[in-house]
């Protein structure tokens, strides 16, 4: 039986830096960031923390608390894939953009559930460039973070991610939506619908965002795109324009178009029934349209939606697995989630091993 390491005996002695960034949850927007377009979502209570401080014999020294897990590659190698390539990316980035970063020990560790959706990649790249801009003293600001971020995910980790899960863990908090705009990546602090709160409910089973068909909703899109003219699917704002289109690029096309007139709704002010309804069609759409969503979400959400104390639920994140989010009524979601939950494992279906992952928002 392994022992896991604390910062102190890692570091032997304290870190020289500590920094973390939170995970998101997506109310409104799912998949519409990599087409240029509008998302809101808020941030997780629960986070990722990375410390760090100079390594002393030459090589860089990366530890997982949450995985136990040792990685160690010297100033011209590359990481091994996993935890380590996403830090190793926002080390090279770094490099390149002239900061110079010596080797390193980091510590990492999370209470951010993995494979849930709620993005531990990024709150890891954000926790490591916030750790790695105190340590260095490198003029980097919370976009030009985020942006970063994310090309440490797509070039090192593979995964063709937009930008919303990076600016999100950079610029959010667990008390208000963001509202994004993927393309000039304006943003802007606003409320939750008065009397609401949110629940997150890990549906029990993993997602693997960089093994799933993200790639190919992303190749989808950019095809639609092209087939209507135009740069993005944000630029697309009436339905029926989408109609001409083949099948399935109809049918993504749609969801997107779809998706971006929500969150447009609901970021002019709506009341928490009317935003209640709109995450109800984003999940059918998700579902139907994009057809990202599995069994088990559709059963939690469901279940969510049947209780008099949730206004509307839906898949957050890329789907294929992971969690889902509801909107409740101020005082209740904790209640609400816990009575999902008890359904799903009294019911033994998809969901059966479903858990509550976050409390309510106050």
């Amino acid at each position: 039986m392994t022992t896991v390491l604390s910062p102190t005996a890692f570091f032997g002695g304290p870190p020289r830096v500590h920094a973390w960034a939170p995970g998101r949850v997506n109310l409104l927007g799912e998949h519409t960031d990599y087409n240029d377009g509008f998302m809101l979502p808020i941030a997780t209570p629960q986070r990722t923390d990375v410390m760090a401080a100079p390594s002393n014999d030459g090589r860089f020294h990366l530890y997982s608390a949450t995985l136990d897990a040792h990685v160690e590659f010297g100033a011209d190698e590359a990481a091994p894939p996993g935890f380590a390539r996403y830090m190793e990316g926002c080390i090279r980035l770094l490099q390149a953009r002239g900061v110079a970063v010596p080797p390193l020990r980091m510590y990492v560790r999370s209470n951010l559930a993995l494979g849930t959706g709620l993005s531990s990649s990024a709150a890891l790249e954000v926790a490591t460039l916030r750790a790695l801009r105190t340590l260095l003293a490198a003029e980097l600001d919370d976009v030009a973070l985020a942006q970063m971020a994310q090309q440490a995910e797509i070039r090192y980790a593979g995964v063709n991610c937009g930008i919303m899960d990076q600016m999100a863990s950079s610029l959010a908090d667990s008390e208000h939506m963001l509202f994004l705009d993927a393309r000039t990546l304006a943003h802007q602090v606003l409320p939750l619908p008065p009397g609401a709160e949110v629940i997150v409910i890990d549906s029990g089973v993993p997602r693997k965002l960089a093994d799933s068909k993200y790639n190919e909703r992303r190749a989808e899109c950019e095809a639609a795109a092209r087939l209507l003219g135009v740069p993005a699917l944000r630029d697309v704002t009436d339905l029926e324009q989408v109609d001409r289109l083949p099948a399935p690029l109809k049918e993504r096309a749609r969801h997107v178009v779809s998706e971006n007139l929500r969150v447009l709704e609901a970021r002019g002010g709506v009341e928490a029934a009317r935003f209640g309804e709109l995450m109800n069609q984003s999940h059918a759409s998700l579902r139907d349209d994009y057809q990202v969503s599995i069994v088990a979400l559709d059963e939690l959400t469901a279940a969510l939606r049947a209780d008099p104390e949730v206004f509307g639920a839906r898949l957050t994140g890329a789907g294929f697995g992971g969690a889902c989010v509801a909107l409740c009524k101020s005082g209740s979601a904790r209640a609400a989630g816990e009575r999902a939950v008890r359904r799903m494992k009294e019911g033994g279906g998809a969901a059966a091993n479903a858990t509550l992952l976050i409390p309510a928002h106050g």
